[in-house]
This record gives structure tokens, sequence and C-alpha cells, in this order.
């Protein structure tokens, strides 16, 4: 058996270690080839998601677009019927149109990641039914598929809390697995088009990895509601026309609070979940007795038969509406006010970090806002 010498296993070792290293160069080369083309897409990827914002310019859209930008995002869209000019100042790009317009909503959702849908319009007159209807439950439609067709990942919807949250007795207080009381709410066309907005949602933006979250506030309050779409009852207190005590019960939760609590449903919320957020249930008696003590304003001091109170609004209302006059009351407002509207936000405390102020403060804050903006009042009396 012939045997090699000694540097001819050096010469063989040495040019294998060779073949090795120009093998393992050309892999490298490769392997930074590779990695040199895929991350300007991703880079690009990422600089093409935007996210949109509808109804960012309405009371809770207003404090989100602001909260957000003061994060730190700076790829912000907002889809509204209006421009004002503080979204110039924060440098946010804005789409005018409305959300039913399918050539407005393709160009809103072009290149966007996440969306925020806070569009609506907020009604009790039930002749505004069709239009609650075509905004709430088409505009989510055309939404959701024009999100899905740009290839938008996330959807935070803002619904309300009385598609789930209504009850005739006080000691209910739903969660989010309460049965949806569509007997009580298919009385008014408000809530029937958010829930109906719900489930388009929940059947339009689904599969794919496409994650949609629902928060569902209570009644709104706090400072910044310039089209007093939620605290016009509290211009209606301070101006002395609520007459007498509903006999039922309220949620509220400050506008500021829910804003923060969407930017978490982005990042924490359960595809397909809802989440409840109020910071306080009280009676209307509670809740007038404090805003007496917090205004100096009188409180009403009576109550009525339900059957009595809204005779006299639909008399009064049909009325103010023969001579073409905004009633001062609205029947289907004073209806809502014999129901308590409870809620438990522990599933939103727990998954999200929901975590409420003071609702005194709220309150506070909402009360100089109305008088300052509506009532030329400089200072809380």
């Amino acid at each position: 058996m012939a045997v090699r010498s000694t540097s001819d296993n050096v010469t063989n070792m040495t040019n294998k270690r060779e073949v090795k290293a120009k093998k393992e160069t050309k892999s490298g080369r490769a392997n930074r080839t590779d990695r040199s083309k895929q991350t300007p897409k991703r880079n690009a990827r990422r600089r093409a998601s935007v996210t949109l914002i509808t109804g960012g310019t309405g009371f809770l859209g207003a404090h989100l677009v602001r909260l957000l930008a003061e994060a730190g995002e700076r790829r912000l869209r907002v889809l509204s019927t209006t421009a004002p000019a503080w979204l110039d100042d924060l440098s946010v790009e804005t789409v005018r149109g409305s959300i039913t317009d399918p050539a407005t909503v393709a160009r809103a959702v072009r290149g966007v990641g996440a969306i925020y849908h806070l569009a609506g319009t907020v009604s009790r007159d039930p002749e505004d039914a069709h239009r609650l209807y075509r905004t709430h439950v088409e505009g989510t439609r055309l939404l959701c598929e024009a999100a899905r067709e740009a290839g938008a990942h996330t959807l935070v919807l803002a619904s309300t809390s009385g598609t789930i949250a209504v009850t005739q007795d006080g000691a209910e207080i739903p969660d989010e697995t309460y049965p949806p009381p569509l007997d009580i709410i298919s009385r008014w066309p408000y809530y029937a088009s958010k829930y109906y907005q719900e489930r388009v949602a929940l059947e339009r933006f689904s599969g794919d990895g496409r994650r949609l979250v629902i928060l569902n506030p209570s009644l709104l309050l706090g400072p910044g509601d310039e089209r007093l779409s939620s605290t016009k009852f509290i211009l209606d207190f301070l101006a002395g026309r609520i007459m007498t005590m509903p006999s039922g019960g309220l949620s509220f939760v400050d506008a500021r609070d829910a804003a923060r609590t969407f930017i978490s449903a982005l990042e924490r919320g359960k595809h397909g979940d809802r989440y409840l957020l109020g910071a306080a249930n009280w009676t209307f008696r509670d809740f007038f007795g404090r805003l007496e003590r917090l205004t100096k304003k009188a409180a009403p001091r009576f109550s009525l038969p339900a059957k009595i109170t809204l005779a006299g609004a639909h008399a009064l209302h049909a009325l103010y509406r023969h001579w073409k006059l905004a009633p001062p009351v609205e029947p289907a407002a004073l209806e809502m006010a014999e129901y308590f509207w409870y809620v438990d936000s522990t599933k939103a405390e727990r998954e999200l970090g929901f975590a409420p102020r003071d609702p005194a403060e709220t309150l506070h804050d909402t009360v100089v806002y109305v008088r300052e903006h509506f009532l030329g009042e400089a200072v809380l009396r």
C-alpha cells in the first residue's frame, strides 16, 4: 500500500481549505446580494405604510389625531368632509370627502397599513334613519372592501356601548358577553345602524392576517366637542332646558381617555373582539346632582311618568317642526333616558390598559369648555 508523504497531505489540506473558503466567499456575496435586494423592499413597504383616521376632525377623532401626532407618528392621513387649519399645523395629510363615496375612499386607503374608523353621524331623529344607515353600514362596507384591496392589515372601529349595554334594570351592568338588546335598540335608528355596522365590519374585514378590533365607548364627555355631538345636553342643563328628572342612568367616558385606548387597541386588541369603555355608571339623579353642585345651576326637582313626558315632548316637537324651528327637546332622547346605559369596562382595563381619569375632572372640563365656547363665559362659576 502506497503511503503519501507529509508534504502531499499538507498540500491536499491546503487545497481543500481554499475550495471551502471560495465557496463561503461566494455564498457570503450571494447572501449579501440577497439582503441588498430585500432590504429596500422592506423599507419601501415601511415608508409606504400610512395610518388613516376616518372622521379625524370629530370630537373623538381630533383627540386621537393630536395624540398620534404628539407620539411622533408622521405618516398620518385624515378622511373628513372638512379640513381645519390645525391639521396642516400638525402636518397631517387630508383627504376631503365622504365615507360613502367610492372614489374618495379608494384614494384615502392607498398605501394604508392601519385604519381608525371613526367617521359617523350622530342623530336621534327617526327621519335620519336612511342617512344613518348609509353612513354607518354602507360606508363601513365600502371602507372594508377598499381596505382589503389596498392591503391594510388592521382596522379599529369606533362603535358605541349602545349596541350592547342598554337595560331596563339598573341592577344589571353588562359586559362584552351580554346579548345585544335588539328589542330595545331597534327603536332608535342611530343604535340600530351602529349594530349593523359592527356586523358588516366583522364580515368584510377578516382573514389573510387582517385584524378588526371594535371599541364601544359610552357617552363621550370632556373638552373639544365643537359640534355638540354628545355634550349638547350639558348645554341644555346650563341653559335650564331640562325640566324633569329622567328615571334611568348613564355611563360616560372622557374622550381623551377613549382616544388613548384606541391607540392601545391598535397594538393590543384581539381580532373580532369588542371592548366597552366607561368611567362611571350613575343615575341621572346622581349625574344632575353633581352638575348642580359644580355649576350652581338648579337640577330638575321632579319626575313625571314616562308616558306623560314623552307625549308632551312629541307634541312640542311637532309644533316646532310645523313652524320650521329647531325643537328644544328630542322625544327620542327623553325615551332613552328612561333606560340604563351602564357598562363593565373590566376587559378593556385588563387587555388594553384602559385607565379613565376621575369622572369629576371630566365633568369639570366639559362644563368649562361648553361655557367658554357656547355661552361666552370665560370662567367656571
